[in-house]
């Protein structure tokens, strides 16, 4: 695996591996009506090309062919807003290595904290990043009751 700043010719493949994502790993953990709010079709590619210009740190994982397999990102103020994994790679450490070059990357930055609104999957994951549960934040999503965890992290 090699871990690469996103191109703009990945965007098509980081909307499938974020729809597949939330279809296999979340929902695992949410209802088929939470999953259908979530992620109730493939994202248009062009809102990941316009995450990869707005200055957020978005890196990607790639196969040995350069063929995105897992991606995530971190604005200025230290949101981890998407980190997700296509499904038949989940479990591998790709996730952790891809994490591990976010938060190296954001250091170098200055950022001082992380936080990140984890969902259920992803709260176990970010408990052994050492984040700290804040709070569940429970909301809608088109009128489906849907909840996720506010979580922390110091970056000293």
């Amino acid at each position: 695996m090699k871990i690469r700043p996103f191109e703009a010719r990945d965007a098509s493949e980081l909307a499938r591996i974020f729809y597949l994502a939330v279809h296999e790993i979340a929902a695992l953990h949410y209802n088929p009506d939470q999953i259908a709010a979530w992620a109730p079709r493939v994202p248009d590619a062009e809102r990941f090309v316009d995450r990869g210009k707005d200055g957020r740190i978005l890196l990607v994982a790639v196969d040995d062919r350069d063929v995105p397999i897992a991606y995530g990102d971190c604005e200025d103020d230290g949101h981890l807003d998407h980190l997700f994994c296509r499904p038949d790679r989940a479990g591998t450490g790709i996730t952790a290595g891809l994490y591990g070059a976010i938060e190296n990357a954001a250091k170098t930055r200055g950022i001082q904290s992380l936080h990140v609104e984890a969902s259920e999957p992803a709260r176990r994951f970010f408990t052994r990043q050492g984040f700290v549960t804040v709070a569940r934040n429970d909301f809608d999503i088109a009128g489906v009751p849907m909840h996720n965890f506010r979580m922390t992290k110091r970056l000293d």
